[in-house]
């Protein structure tokens, strides 16, 4: 039998083999509560993202060019080849109309001079060329559908805004865009003044198309998107200002297949995998 103070050394020992074993288990929960944490902020923040760019307006996440653990390649598939016919204005404007620019709560993000408030031409076309790292995209500007947006982008192609940005945004699920105008290269940024929308139930959208994106009614600055490809989910809230020849959206359609990197699987919108920067603008004269 044993002795007293044998028992209370065994008694001492499974004492200090039941406060290990707490202090193990207590350790283990703490690691948990650590990884979970990061699981959820790491959602949320995700969920945010995505609430932020699906719509399709200014606005985006920045992303590496390899995708980590957090991001996936989405590639854009079964592009239309036919060009979308743009509808025209239920009623033709006049000869001219009237355009304002208004400042806005946001510095610029390159500077710039905003257009001279007034009358513009609402007949005729322009012709600009961006010069990019995929080659040249080939633009017809046409002041019939959006004279004040037309009036705006020369206006910024001549103080070479444009030049030396990136095209930062490319959807190729749900909608097939790509995103350009930003000199932050975030989304975020833009020309420091905004303008009216140039809108009309009719409108939709489809290959070809060239409109301005925004964050919300009046607010166009120097965002805007070339549809390469699939375009009828979306809404007509972005004014379309013109066309991209067919041989420039052949381009695209190789940015689009090569992917976006996206801060989820399936989701199909984030940054370029294949960069596309823009060097140069050139109106024509």
């Amino acid at each position: 039998m044993p002795t007293n103070e044998q028992r209370r050394a065994a008694a001492k020992r499974k004492l200090e083999r039941q406060m290990a074993y707490r202090q193990q288990r207590a350790k283990k929960r703490r690691i948990i509560a650590v990884v979970s944490t990061v699981v959820v902020v790491a959602l949320v923040g995700g969920g945010v993202w995505f609430l932020a760019t699906n719509d399709f307006g200014n606005g985006d996440a920045a992303a590496s060019e390899t995708p980590s653990q957090e991001e996936s390649v989405d590639k854009a598939e079964n592009i239309p080849t036919a060009l979308h016919q743009i509808p025209a204005r239920p009623q033709p404007l006049g000869e001219k109309v009237n355009c304002e620019y208004t400042k806005g709560q946001e510095p610029a993000a390159k500077e710039n001079t905003p257009p001279a408030n007034g009358e513009q031409p609402a007949t005729g076309t322009v012709g600009v060329t961006l010069g990019t790292s995929i080659g040249d995209l080939k633009f017809t500007l046409d002041r019939a559908l959006a004279p004040c947006t037309v009036n705006n982008f020369v206006s910024l192609a001549n103080q070479k805004y444009f030049d030396n940005t990136t095209c930062h945004r490319l959807v190729v699920t749900g909608i097939q865009v790509l995103q350009c105008g930003d000199p932050s290269g975030n989304g975020t940024g833009g020309p420091g003044y905004t303008f009216k929308d140039e809108t009309y139930p009719e409108i939709t959208y489809g290959r070809g198309v060239l409109a301005m994106a925004n964050a919300g009614p009046d607010t166009n600055g120097s965002q805007f998107f070339i549809v390469y490809g699939d375009g009828s989910n979306l809404q007509p809230n972005y004014s379309v200002f013109g066309t991209v020849d067919e041989e420039s959206l052949k381009k695209i359609d190789e940015v689009a297949k090569t992917g976006t990197i996206s801060q989820a699987p399936g989701q199909g919108d984030g940054k370029p995998k294949t960069p596309v920067d823009i060097k140069s603008a050139l109106v024509a004269a």
